[in-house]
């Protein structure tokens, strides 16, 4: 059994997700997003994500941190926004010795759904069903994290087969 932190990155708004389980048992024990102001600094704004994800990290204790991989968008500031999160995010995982991993987003969708192309929705039906959620979490950052953190769970089961064949 793994503890996994799985996180969306974004400036103004980071999912965040800590599941516990395996591939075919899993539990969210904890979820949210994280914001920041747009009226601040970047460095301001970036180090409210560090320090609001380091504290995660310390209260949870995830061994496995699961991020998703950037992917250029035609809003070159977003991509360039997001990488500086998702930067912050990989060096406080570094920090405190977690292990990550990033997955595509056609990965996260596959994973969860069964198809590489699903749409928000369908995502987010999927994370309710699997983790036996009252409601769809909010908002769709919340739940984009609860995704990847399901997409690494059901990917570590595959790794661990690999392993166990030698391969």
């Amino acid at each position: 059994m793994v503890r996994v932190m799985g996180i969306d990155p974004g400036l103004a708004i980071a999912g965040f997700a800590i599941l516990e389980g395996d591939s075919q048992h899993m539990r969210a024990l904890h979820y949210g997003s994280i914001e920041t102001k747009s009226n601040l600094t970047l460095p301001c704004r970036l180090r409210q994500l560090y320090d609001a994800v380091t504290e995660l990290i310390r209260e949870f204790c995830p061994q496995e941190l699961a991020v998703e991989d950037l992917f250029f968008n035609r809003n070159v500031t977003t991509a360039f926004t997001v990488g500086q999160a998702r930067g912050v995010f990989l060096l406080a995982a570094e920090q405190q010795g977690l292990i990550y991993y990033q997955y595509t987003p056609a990965q996260v969708k596959q994973a969860v759904t069964g198809y590489g192309r699903a749409d928000k929705p369908q995502i987010q039906q999927m994370v309710k069903v699997l983790l036996g959620l009252p409601a769809v979490p909010k908002p769709d950052d919340t739940a984009d994290a609860l995704a990847i953190a399901i997409c690494h769970l059901q990917s570590s089961g595959m790794r661990q087969i690999l392993m166990e064949r030698g391969k």
